[in-house]
């Protein structure tokens, strides 16, 4: 009777020391994000909970096959960190056979097809599995697989996702292969339901966290669509953003050398240099486009053009009619005369007319003289149906005077509002914990270190590294690139002479710029997105 109650007493000693471990296992994956740190909790869980030499992990892919994710073996020294290796070296398990028909003759896929764990307490004795294989893996690797123990792990919509094989439970005492009992075979199935939800979850955020990442990747691709001369902003200043960074990562001394990235860090930064520019889904085309000055719906030069043409033909009728004039009086005038002051007349018009074409493109600074020259030409009229009119409007003449680029004040101001549209957009999202500083990163890209950015004119002090790091990024990414409808990309030694030239104005970071230069991150990135014609240097 003694000894009956101090078995009983064992055995209870034993169940209790299960349900604590597997307590205690069941928190651990609870905790764990890592997919690959999760399978491997889930796997020496349950080796512990049975005490069993090994085990595997099978990845279930529906109508397809059985695919090995970890192996571990005790005795054979097959550790995690190798297992790799090994799972690429062993067969896929089908579901089915050739002609179609349920799998039948594998543990895993018989376990998979009927829903139910599989308790074998010795492999080399059974005829209902065909367990060649593992027969050919023994005699290859001077084992013994005996005892199996499979089960399925299922989600909360009862599919099965993966299997976990156990093999070869060891006797605590002796040390000899022993079946898997019912007590261990209970608490392995309740780890594996409990794994299942935790995997699906896992799973389950992941796909979320790609269709996140797919819907603003779609945001970024469709932003660059919506203007043929930005295709590729909104992908090359993420790519140059996270090469600033890891730069200035890899920096150990000065201002940076605290600077350090996380994976989690760099996902965020990735993100917001996504969306840095999102606020442009909302800035009208023909300003976004506006390759020429007179340039709305359609470049208005040609409006100017048609007049130039109208007082060449007004300038030959007027001679003509002098001449008629004369006859009719009785004098005459020379053909070559009236040719000579038509002559004149054009040359002067087609003079006046390159001078408003060259004013019309953005690349030209407008001087003082030139917009002296500019104020002449618009003192002069046409003619329509006897009507007069300024050979240029107001609007045309305020445009045409820009001093840089082809953006009148207006304009600006409203391409400039799209990164206060940006920062709205993106504060309108409940952005996850690891993701709260995006609004902040890719609403300070125009800003400036001597605060003379937009849209709040921050300093150095104010913005983040990240932030600075984007900022870099988005003007270095302009000056180099050469799908802008108002000039063509500046070579590589012009745009870091600028770029020099920016810094010593406090307009970029110093200390980021000097990351750039010493870190070769101009190098990298031309040799990856700039044409051969760019890299001079």
């Amino acid at each position: 009777m003694t000894d009956t109650l101090f078995h009983t007493h064992d055995e209870m000693q034993n169940i209790i020391n299960k349900f604590e471990r597997l307590t205690d296992i069941t928190v651990a994956l609870t905790s764990e994000h890592d997919t690959t740190e999760l399978l491997e909790k889930i796997l020496f869980g349950a080796i512990s909970l049975t005490n069993a030499d090994g085990g595997t992990i099978y990845k279930v892919f529906p109508n397809d096959s059985i695919r090995i994710e970890i192996i571990y073996s005790n005795s054979l020294n097959m550790r995690f960190s190798d297992s790799r290796k090994h799972a690429d070296a062993q067969p896929h398990i089908p579901l089915f056979t050739q002609e179609g028909e349920l799998n039948l003759n594998n543990v895993v896929s018989y376990a998979y097809h009927h829903d139910k764990t599989l308790n074998i307490a010795n492999a080399y004795d059974t005829k209902d599995f065909d367990f060649q294989g593992t027969k050919i893996f023994d005699a290859q690797n001077h084992y013994r697989s005996i005892s199996f123990l499979t089960i399925p792990l299922k989600n909360h919509e009862h599919e099965t996702v993966a299997m976990l094989q156990l093999i070869n439970a060891m006797d605590r005492k002796t040390g000899q292969v022993i079946p898997f009992d019912a007590v261990a075979q209970r608490f392995c199935e309740s780890l594996a339901s409990q794994a299942a939800t935790v995997l699906t979850k896992q799973q389950l955020i992941i796909t979320l966290e790609q269709m996140f990442e797919s819907m603003i990747s779609l945001i970024a691709q469709a932003l660059d669509a919506k203007s043929p001369y930005n295709g590729g902003h909104c992908h090359r200043v993420p790519e140059l953003t996270l090469m600033i960074a890891e730069a200035a990562h890899n920096t150990s001394e000065g201002y940076l050398k605290e600077f350090t990235l996380s994976e989690a860090d760099r996902y965020e930064l990735k993100i917001a240099a996504l969306l840095h520019d999102c606020g442009k889904i909302t800035t009208p085309e023909y300003i976004v486009d506006k390759a020429r000055k007179l340039e709305t719906i359609c470049d208005r030069i040609a409006l100017v053009q048609t007049r130039f043409e109208v007082l060449k033909r007004d300038a030959h009728i007027a001679l003509l009619q002098q001449e008629n004039q004369a006859l009719k009086q009785g004098r005459t005038v020379a053909d070559e005369d009236i040719a000579n002051t038509l002559k004149t007349i054009v040359e002067q018009l087609n003079e006046d007319l390159a001078f408003l074409e060259m004013c019309n493109t953005g690349g030209e600074f407008m001087s003082p003289d030139k917009i002296a020259h500019l104020s002449r030409l618009r003192q002069k009229t046409w003619q329509l149906k006897g009507q007069s009119y300024p050979l240029l409007s107001d609007d045309e003449f305020d445009n045409l005077r820009i001093s840089r680029g082809t953006l009148n004040d207006h304009e600006r101001k409203v391409i400039n509002n799209h990164i206060s549209v940006t920062i709205a957009m993106l504060n309108q999202i409940q952005w996850p914990k690891h993701l709260k500083n995006v609004t902040t990163y890719a609403g300070g890209h125009h800003e400036r270190i001597d605060g003379k950015g937009y849209p709040n004119g921050l300093t150095r002090e104010e913005m983040p590294i990240q932030a600075r790091a984007m900022a870099l990024a988005d003007v270095f990414e302009a000056l180099t690139a050469s799908d802008r409808p108002y000039k063509s990309g500046k070579k590589l030694s012009e745009a870091l002479l600028i770029l020099q030239k920016m810094r010593e104005e406090g307009h970029i970071d110093p200390d980021l710029h000097d990351a750039f230069i010493k870190h070769n991150v101009h190098k990298k990135y031309a040799q990856a997105f700039l044409s051969c014609e760019q890299i001079d240097i």
